[in-house]
């Protein structure tokens, strides 16, 4: 370090070089800019002259790897994007990426965008249960609070009114969709195929899991309240007319149509499908969190699960 700070002044080096040093002397030593100043042949209005040109053409070169990001990932806002930048090894600050990603217009507007909404409650109603999670929906503890829904997807021409539905169940400790279903009715033997396949993947832990869902139809048939039952499983269900009981499950369903819809029109059953469940294996496999520290879902679940083994 004294070698370094004593070559500034003895040895002719180039601005570049001299800018460089002092960088390095910054960072490395914590040295201020009027400690090191005196040993160079720049002024302090030449350093900061050369600091914003790098800066500009770092900027360039992050710039160009964010819109990469963002060309796989449009959903991404823009601290997702910081935390996948850090995932490529890119040390750089929320703020910074924020401001680029404003200033090129790289920013996510399209969530503002409003979908309709199924309503699975209307029809013969059975009975009710009480509320467990009371919108305490955070736990270190995968397979622990699970959430369900039902959601309608259309396809088609404009008025032929085709449509089908998804039921997916979701890990709140996770975010992971760990099973789900897609059909053109919404039966109950619609929504008992991901509870099923939910049950057989749960592996053995110390603790009970509680399954939350509306007072959709479906989830007050006998089937599913005694299949509940039979595994120990405690069920729950918000309130009548109260998304917000079930906020992380209509959160998905936002997300899940924005990012699919996204300037796309499904023209067959097929196509709709095949890009649902495409894009479901996006969300568990490749699409990170900021919620999850910038991990994917089954990273997450992964990591939370060697935890509490």
């Amino acid at each position: 370090m004294l070698k370094k700070t004593q070559g500034l002044s003895s040895t002719p080096r180039t601005v570049k070089e001299e800018y460089r040093i002092i960088q390095e002397l910054r960072h490395e030593f914590g040295f201020s800019l009027t400690e090191i100043l005196p040993y160079t042949t720049i002024k302090r209005s030449t350093f900061y002259y050369q600091a914003h040109r790098h800066e500009a053409k770092d900027n360039q070169a992050l710039l160009q790897t964010i819109k990469e990001i963002k060309q796989h990932n449009p959903g991404y806002g823009y601290r997702t994007v910081t935390d996948e930048l850090h995932r490529r090894g890119i040390k750089v600050n929320h703020k910074q990426v924020n401001r680029l990603m404003r200033e090129h217009g790289l920013l996510s507007r399209m969530y503002n965008r409003q979908t309709r909404k199924y309503d699975s409650s209307i029809g013969p109603q059975g009975k009710k249960t009480k509320n467990r999670l009371h919108r305490h929906f955070k736990t270190d503890r995968p397979y622990q609070k699970m959430v369900t829904d039902v959601s309608e997807f259309r396809y088609g021409n404009m008025g032929q009114n085709e449509r089908v539905y998804l039921s997916p169940i979701k890990d709140l400790c996770t975010d992971e969709i760990v099973s789900f279903n897609i059909s053109e009715h919404p039966t109950t033997d619609f929504v008992m195929k991901p509870l099923t396949e939910l049950i057989k993947q749960r592996p053995a832990l110390n603790y009970r899991m509680t399954v939350h869902s509306d007072q959709g139809i479906q989830y007050q048939t006998s089937i599913w309240c005694h299949t509940l039952k039979k595994h120990h499983i405690f069920q729950s269900m918000s309130r009548r007319a109260t998304c917000l009981d079930n906020a992380p499950m209509e959160s998905f369903f936002h997300t899940m149509k924005v990012e699919l819809y996204y300037e796309q029109h499904y023209k067959t059953k097929r196509e709709l499908i095949k890009a649902m469940k495409e894009w479901i294996s996006y969300y568990n496999q490749e699409r990170i969190k900021h919620k999850l520290k910038g991990k994917t879902p089954i990273e997450y679940r992964n990591l939370a699960l060697g935890k509490v083994a």
